[in-house]
């Protein structure tokens, strides 16, 4: 287990090599320099002249990459012009809110999408098959910026069930010191401000989990398949073992393999991918301030932030790679 771990992390150092390479290359290849992008076609000579010089951007290329790796490897990702702070502090401040908000959408898609695709399995051909296939397409084709808005008219506008934005009502006073709205509420015993920002959380997570919700559906569909018509399912059954036993231990253990991979991935491109949602539900997290960045042009917030993702890939894809051997022995053997 330690060689494999070792492997992946080893594998980690050569992919970030890669590309900080090519983000250098990316900023410094941009339209009249880097200088000249951060400061507007309508710059004047001199002013490019003084930001080359204060971040470096007229000493030689291989001296200017040195030294921004040598920042990298220290944690400091730069500052961000549009704020004027640390890029680092900028993303620990607004993380909390995107995590709070992919655990909700992965754990709806999750707990729909798995049970979902084994029924459809289990009744192939028949009508909940057909149904979860028509709201599979359904989830995967409805942009998620539209079901936002229909959710956010739906259930905080037309009816008033939930509220409409934000991350907790700001009437209410709570003390936050993780930055985790809901763990805060529950570590202080204010259960009101806990339960708010539950309530703030159901429609941005509904709203962000519909698409892998229904991608987890057909992948599930799909493995347990291809799994309960396999012959260690078929002599299990000629052996006379109880079908719980058989659904459980040998069908569905053994069709979450890709499942688990899906589920890795998706909780990437959630983490990664939720811009347009924070942005309907004005939700302050990492995607709202990479829409504000783009729009601003912050290019060290970029940098940051696409290096931060690649980061976090490589975690999860390595927590995926040790649940294998959890589920499958054969992985261990291996």
């Amino acid at each position: 287990m330690l060689r494999v771990i070792g492997k992946r992390i080893a594998l980690l150092i050569p992919t970030l090599f890669g590309l900080s390479v090519l983000l250098f290359l990316w900023v410094r290849s941009l339209p009249g320099g880097p200088a000249t992008a951060l400061l507007g076609e309508k710059a004047t000579p001199e002013a490019i002249a003084r930001v080359n010089e204060l971040y470096g951007f007229d000493r030689p290329l291989l001296v200017q990459y040195f030294t921004y790796m040598g920042k990298l490897l220290r944690g400091d990702f730069g500052v961000s012009i549009n704020t004027g702070r640390p890029v680092l502090e900028e993303f620990a401040t607004r993380f909390p809110a995107t995590v709070e908000l992919t655990i909700v959408a992965l754990i709806f898609a999750i707990g729909v999408g798995v049970p979902l695709g084994y029924a459809a399995a289990r009744h192939y051909g028949r009508f909940v098959d057909h149904s979860s296939v028509v709201l599979s397409l359904i989830g995967i084709t409805v942009p998620v910026f539209f079901l936002a808005f229909i959710l956010k008219y739906l259930f905080a506008i037309q009816w008033s069930i939930l509220p409409p934005d934000g991350r907790q009502n700001p009437r209410i006073d709570a003390t936050h010191f993780t930055d985790f709205y809901v763990l805060d509420g529950i570590l202080t015993g204010e259960w009101d401000a806990a339960w708010d920002a539950v309530l703030h959380l159901i429609l941005p997570g509904l709203a962000l989990g519909t698409i892998p919700l229904a991608i987890i559906v057909r992948i599930t569909r799909a493995s347990v398949l291809e799994v309960q018509n396999a012959d260690y399912v078929r002599t299990a059954r000629a052996k006379g073992l109880m079908e719980r036993t058989i659904r459980g231990s040998f069908i569905l253990r053994n069709a979450m393999l890709p499942v688990v991979t899906t589920i890795g991935l998706q909780l990437g491109l959630l983490i990664s991918g939720a811009v347009l949602t924070e942005t309907v539900f004005a939700f302050n997290g990492i995607g709202r301030f990479l829409r504000d960045a783009i729009f601003g042009l912050d290019y060290p917030v970029l940098q940051g932030f696409i290096i931060f993702i690649a980061i976090l890939y490589a975690l999860i894809n390595l927590i995926v790679d040790l649940s294998y051997s959890v589920i499958d022995p054969r992985v261990r053997v291996q």
